[in-house]
């Protein structure tokens, strides 16, 4: 079982982090030639278990279709699109959560791979495509 102390141990010994705060940390994740903003933030549950949350910023939540980001929840197998402000703003975040009671570092540091691409890949397509939801 890893802590909120563990991870960012790890994580700060693989990359340099942006955000350091008790509960929070953030740093920038290569994906190719590009870069992908990374989130970990601590959450308590109602039963008192810990849990992590690893998310990423996709692109700003105006002019999204609602019903084309719920269908895209449907469709995933890791991840869940929600929004949450970014400096001010609202923003769509492509998220995941693990309890802390089955995280091991090697599932970390998959969960941040598989959702760093797959943010970088929904940014590129809003960039390119507008409304890619």
């Amino acid at each position: 079982m890893l802590t909120f102390e563990n991870i960012r141990s790890h994580i700060g010994g693989r990359h340099s982090l942006g955000t350091n705060d008790p509960y929070l940390i953030s740093f920038d994740l290569a994906v190719g030639q590009r870069h992908q903003g990374i989130y970990l933030i601590e959450l308590d549950g109602e039963d008192g278990r810990k849990s992590l949350r690893v998310s990423t910023p996709i692109g700003p939540l105006a002019g999204m279709d609602p019903q084309r980001c719920l269908r895209f929840n449907w469709e995933q197998r890791v991840g869940y699109l929600a929004v949450s402000d970014l400096e001010g703003s609202p923003y769509l975040h492509l998220c995941e959560n693990r309890p802390y009671e089955i995280l091991t570092v090697h599932e970390l540091d998959r969960l941040i791979g598989e959702l760093g691409a797959l943010g970088d890949q929904l940014e590129q397509a809003m960039a390119v495509e507008g409304d890619a939801l």
